[in-house]
């Protein structure tokens, strides 16, 4: 590498660093001129491109990237995050299932930001089934999503609410519970956890979560509205 290009990819990995993309990207594609073997270089212009909304530019960068270097996990973990933002989730699920098997074999060896991407990608896939009305195979992403990152209360009260529309109320209950494990103020695990109870006949717990719901948003309509009707129908059922 001459003087001219470690110059232009020093410089050009400073400003994306600092997320200076307009910057970063003359300076990285100049380098790609030089020598088109860099697979962060391709990896970056990926990432820039895919920020712009540029998926085909981005997708043509990082699996350039996975040519250069099959072991590259991140480039991987873009190209499989662009795959689905194409609608590509065949060939998504193909790539972050390669990086699943990698040296150990297990998800638990990623770090927290991969298994971050991936539980995000699983829930992103969950909703594709939604709308196309796979309400099974929604289920199946979203638990990949939970086994993956079981500290995302979002994604816990999202499988609840699927589990629940699946009429399963026992197993919705438990990842409501476990989403206000993970975050105990996370009001919407809250909410749904208490219309859940009421299910499963549990009037007085449900009664519980949506006056804890008031404590932690006073002014949550939800919860206003369903211990009115709590209210309601104990009047109701005290006149007969």
């Amino acid at each position: 590498m001459d003087d001219r290009v470690k110059q232009l990819l020093t410089v050009g990995r400073e400003h994306y660093g600092k997320r200076e993309f307009d910057r970063a990207e003359p300076l990285l594609r100049q380098v790609l001129e030089a020598d088109d073997r860099f697979a962060d270089v391709h990896d970056m212009l990926g990432v820039i491109a895919h920020a712009r909304g540029s998926f085909p530019q981005a997708e043509r960068h990082f699996e350039r990237a996975l040519e250069i270097n099959p072991a590259y996990t991140e480039a991987a973990l873009n190209l499989a995050v662009t795959y689905n933002d194409r609608g590509k989730y065949e060939a998504a699920r193909a790539v972050y299932t390669r990086i699943q098997g990698g040296p150990s074999g297990t998800a638990e060896s990623l770090d927290p930001f991969a298994r971050g991407k991936l539980a995000n990608m699983h829930a992103d896939l969950a909703q594709a089934y939604i709308e196309s009305g796979l309400l099974r195979e929604a289920i199946g992403e979203l638990e990949k999503a939970v086994g993956l990152c079981p500290q995302f209360a979002d994604l816990q009260t999202r499988l609840g609410g699927l589990l629940r529309e699946a009429r399963d109320f026992a197993r919705a209950r438990a990842h409501y519970e476990a989403a206000i494990a993970a975050r105990p103020q996370f009001v919407p695990a809250r909410v749904q956890l208490g219309v859940t109870l009421l299910a499963l006949g549990d009037t007085a717990s449900a009664e519980e979560q949506w006056k804890k719901v008031l404590e932690l948003e006073p002014d949550n309509t939800q919860a206003k509205m369903y211990l009115r009707m709590l209210t309601a129908e104990r009047a109701k059922t005290q006149e007969s």
